[in-house]
């Protein structure tokens, strides 16, 4: 786990690897199409990066209550995972930046997106990188399970 993509940026540099696969979200309550969404995204290059909203930006776009696991714990939840290789987190609204910054050659995103839809396509195209979609049809949400306890 490395908390700030930057320094991440930095150790992959070092690193040298192959090709690299990068993902994000909130990861907020981790479900199974979180897991299959991973478990399929592994698999996409030599490395592969999870990038996980601040709790801060968890709460702008979910509202007030969420997430309901803070960031540390779902970094940790997420490094757990098999084929996970790196867990960061991105401050921003959009992950625009910390792709510049990781320049990943597959950007992966789940079956709630085609890649015409993915707002970050235009920056992954921008670096060489191609959008991947990923996962099972979306029929699980964080959000729903959150409700459904209420």
């Amino acid at each position: 786990m490395i908390g700030d993509y930057r320094e991440l940026a930095d150790e992959l540099a070092r690193l040298g690897a192959r090709s690299l696969a990068l993902t994000n979200g909130c990861f907020d309550l981790l479900h199974v199409g979180h897991v299959r969404l991973l478990l399929a995204g592994a698999i996409q290059a030599d490395c592969f990066v999870v990038a996980l909203n601040t709790d801060e930006t968890v709460r702008a776009s979910k509202g007030a209550g969420r997430p309901v696991v803070p960031l540390a714990e779902r970094m940790e939840v997420i490094a757990a995972i098999a084929g996970v290789d790196f867990v960061t987190s991105f401050p921003e609204p959009t992950a625009d930046e910390m792709i510049m910054a990781l320049r990943p050659d597959v950007y992966v995103k789940g079956t709630d997106w085609t890649v015409q839809t993915v707002p970050e396509r235009a920056t992954v195209e921008a670096i060489g990188g191609r959008v991947v979609i990923c996962g099972d049809p979306k029929g699980h949400s964080s959000t729903d399970l959150i409700q459904r306890r209420r």
